[in-house]
């Protein structure tokens, strides 16, 4: 499979928050501010990749020859969790201001179910270790784009006029259902271009 296919599919056609609907809690959270939503986004990104460097070698070094494959979940958690509070402490002593800007959303990133079906979904789609590299990055810079965008969308229904009892979850949950929406059309392309 062509490397750029990999990626160009994780980031549109097969966008995690957009047409999977894996992590939704931050992507409606931390949404509301551009600077959130690419802090966030650049934490995600970089523990997915992370995590894949890490599961990908223990699922099939460890896990897969020692006939232990039922305890996948729980070891890409932990693995997960560990990474988190890595990157937490590292914010934290060198960028204190995107660490106080992300607050409770950091530690979020651990149960993001978006970071672990990305580490599930490549065992399970048969990639290899530099495909499910490059399919974390792009599903990363895919969560990435689902958050600017709707960082876009969210601040233009803030300055429009409309009904009291549309205002809030209401807005925000039919934007989100739209922008989804957008993203259904492309369903497909990428096998299109690339056969």
């Amino acid at each position: 499979m062509s490397m750029i296919k990999i990626v160009l599919a994780a980031v549109i056609t097969n966008n995690y928050v957009l047409a999977k609907f894996l992590g939704i809690c931050p992507f409606l959270g931390v949404s509301k501010k551009l600077d959130n939503a690419m802090g966030m986004s650049i934490a995600v990104i970089i523990v997915m990749v992370l995590a894949t460097a890490v599961t990908w070698p223990i699922q099939m070094l460890l896990l897969v020859p020692k006939g232990i494959g039922y305890m996948q979940t729980l070891v890409f958690i932990l693995v997960i969790a560990a990474l988190v509070q890595m990157i937490e402490i590292i914010l934290k002593k060198y960028i204190p201001s995107l660490h106080k800007a992300l607050g409770i959303y950091l530690p979020l990133i651990t149960t993001n179910c978006a970071v672990l079906g990305v580490c599930v979904l490549n065992i399970d789609e048969g990639y290899t270790f530099v495909e499910s590299l490059l399919n974390s990055f792009g599903s990363g810079v895919g969560f990435m784009l689902a958050m600017f965008l709707f960082a876009g969308v969210r601040s233009r229904i803030e300055t429009n006029d409309y009904p009291e009892s549309f205002k809030g979850v209401a807005s925000t949950l039919v934007a989100a259902a739209i922008l989804s929406l957008s993203f259904m059309g492309f369903s497909g392309m990428i096998d299109a271009i690339f056969g």
